[in-house]
Order: C-alpha cells, then sequence, then structure tokens
C-alpha cells in the first residue's frame, strides 16, 4: 500500500542552502562541467550508436510487457529549451517513421560531484536489483543511465550505481522520520521500495525498472544517484561498503512533473509542490551548464502508460569518499543510523 504524506516540510534538518553552496563551489573548479567534450569520441567509438539501440530495444520491450503496440509513435513532445523551462514543446512531430537515433539520443548530460551531500535520506545495504517497485502504485518510469569517465570519454565499467526516490506521496522507504509519513510507524524502517542498485555493463549502463517520484516540500521532483565502486554484494543480494565516487541528484521536466500529479495517487499529495525554478540545487546547476534533466518519451500515447527515460552522466574517478547512511538494511531488517546527524 502507498504510505500518505503528512503535509509538513520533508527532510527535517537537512539545509538544501547549505548543498547547493557546496554544489555550487564543486562546479566553479570543476575541469570539466558536462559531457560535451566526449561527444566525438563516444561517436568514433560506437558508444553513441550503441546507446541509441540499446534505449530503443529497452523502449519496446517496455512497450511489449505492457501490450503496447510497437509501431505506435512515440510521444516526445517535449525537448528543453532550458533546463528550467516549465511550459516547452517541440516543434519536431514525432511518428512512428521517425529515427531511433533521433528519438532516442543522448540530448543531455550533467556532471555528478564529490561534493555533493548524499542527501538525509541515504540507506547503505540495499538490494542489488533491477525492478525497485515493491508493489507500490505510480508512473511506471525504465530509466537507462550511462557513466562516463570525464577526463577520458571512457565507459566506466567498474562501477555499482544506486538510485532512491520517494513515492507518489512523497514517502521515502528505509526512514522513520517527522515529515516523512507517519513517523510513528517504525515498520517502514524495513521497507525498500524504488531503492536499489546495478552494476554497470561494458558501456558504462545500468539500467532500472522503477516508479516516477513525487514531491515533497522544500525540493522539486528529482531522483538520487550514486557511483559506488570496491563495495561487497553479499549473498542475500545486498551491497554495502567501498568508496563512493560520486553523488548527485536527477531531475524531470516541468511538464512531464504536471502531468504525471494529475495522476493518482500522485494527485492525492498534500505537501507543496516545489517547482524545478523554485529550487536551489537544480537552479544552481542549470546557470552553470549542466542539465540534470533526464530525457523522455512514452511507452503509450499518455503518462499513465509508463515513461522511458535516459541520461548520461560524468564522473571523476579521482575521487573517493565515504558516505554517512541515515539508516542501515540489515538481513534481519533495517536500524537507524544514531550518528547521522
Amino acid at each position: 500500500a502507498t504510505l500518505l504524506a503528512s503535509n509538513v516540510a520533508a527532510h527535517p534538518g537537512h539545509d538544501h542552502r547549505a548543498e547547493a553552496a557546496k554544489r555550487a563551489a564543486y562546479i566553479q573548479k570543476a575541469p570539466k562541467r558536462d559531457l560535451s567534450h566526449c561527444a566525438a569520441k563516444m561517436k568514433a567509438r560506437g558508444i553513441e550508436a550503441r546507446a541509441v539501440a540499446r534505449r530503443a530495444a529497452a523502449a519496446q520491450q517496455a512497450r511489449k510487457k505492457r501490450s503496447i503496440m510497437g509501431d505506435k509513435p512515440y510521444m516526445k513532445a517535449r525537448d528543453l529549451a532550458t533546463v528550467l523551462a516549465t511550459d516547452h514543446e517541440s516543434a519536431t512531430d514525432y511518428t512512428s517513421d521517425t529515427a531511433a537515433s533521433i528519438l532516442f539520443a543522448s540530448n543531455s548530460s550533467c556532471l555528478l560531484s564529490p561534493e555533493v551531500t548524499q542527501g538525509p535520506y541515504w540507506v547503505e545495504g540495499e538490494y542489488v536489483r533491477n525492478d525497485l517497485t515493491d508493489g507500490q502504485e505510480g508512473v511506471s518510469l525504465i530509466l537507462d543511465t550511462q557513466v562516463l569517465d570525464v577526463n577520458t570519454c571512457d565507459p566506466v565499467t567498474n562501477a555499482v550505481i544506486e538510485i532512491w526516490n520517494c513515492n507518489s506521496t512523497g514517502v521515502y522507504s528505509g526512514i522513520v522520520a517527522s515529515g516523512n509519513g507517519d513517523s510513528s510507524d517504525t515498520s517502514n524502517l524495513d521497507t525498500t521500495f524504488l531503492r536499489g542498485l546495478q552494476p554497470t555493463d561494458s558501456d558504462g549502463v545500468a539500467s532500472f525498472s522503477t516508479l516516477f517520484p513525487g514531491h515533497y516540500t522544500g525540493r522539486a521532483t528529482h531522483t538520487h544517484v550514486i557511483a559506488h565502486f570496491n563495495g561487497t554484494t553479499f549473498e542475500n543480494g545486498t551491497y554495502a561498503g567501498g568508496y563512493a565516487s560520486h553523488v548527485g541528484q536527477l531531475f524531470y521536466d516541468q511538464d512531464l512533473i504536471s502531468q504525471v500529479e494529475l495522476v493518482a495517487p500522485y494527485s492525492t499529495n498534500t505537501q507543496t509542490l516545489t517547482t524545478n525554478a523554485e529550487d536551489s540545487i537544480l537552479s544552481t546547476e542549470a546557470a552553470s551548464g549542466h542539465d540534470p534533466v533526464i530525457n523522455y518519451s512514452f511507452l503509450g500515447d499518455t503518462v499513465e502508460e509508463g515513461i522511458f527515460g535516459w541520461i548520461a552522466f560524468g564522473i571523476d574517478l579521482t575521487s573517493e569518499q565515504t558516505l554517512t547512511p541515515a539508516a542501515y538494511l540489515y538481513e534481519s531488517g533495517g536500524v537507524a543510523n544514531s550518528n547521522s546527524g
């Protein structure tokens, strides 16, 4: 069942302004600000062509699973004019004849920072898995992420990518805290919905089947992402240890968010919606030339039938950091970290 969020500020005690300031400081000194310098190398090595073919095949497979006709045109009528545009429609008419190289190209990319905090609700010890839904209700999101070394433009093949986001009503699994649903329900510590990890393949790709995130007060709709290295995958399928090279957040087009928010159970969320333009972290990235917004197309005619999203991001492999989780997931269940601050 979907957990309902109370109408109070989420992530209490977490200073988003400090997080935005750290991000801005990193961006200012970063030698590379996106992956534009990698375009020629990716094309020459066939990385971009394989990415287009992979995304097209994955989208078709997702359609087949949902009994959506494979020859229907992909609805991708929104293309970022600017990162923070709230009402924008591409002049391109996408049809069943539109080439996959146009539909599934890497139109945006971002640079994950080694200095942005992982957010207050990271749980260490989650499951290595593709399907993160755990029976939650919401709009299906197939997310294709590709990781490149920002210095060499080579695919990062030895990373374990972790993503997590809140559910349709703004509640995170694995955490018990004021502002995160019913704080008296300690059983939420044992939940794992919309959290998981995947190792990258030979093209630096990790793919997930999850749900489009809901929203909570004070932050725009987003998904957290961490690139892990040298950790341990345990016999029960969970991952822990090692170090994180980079931490980041992925965002969504405002027009897409607006459409999702009309669908139940997103529409039952009474927390105040923060737009992309109002979000301090996204605004900092957009002002610096980054585009951390996920490319997407609808799987069917409407958002309810599901979304296929993709993004490539660069990381600096010279960065290593140890993160502090808000909680740990053990075989016996979740345990809050009393030292998480």
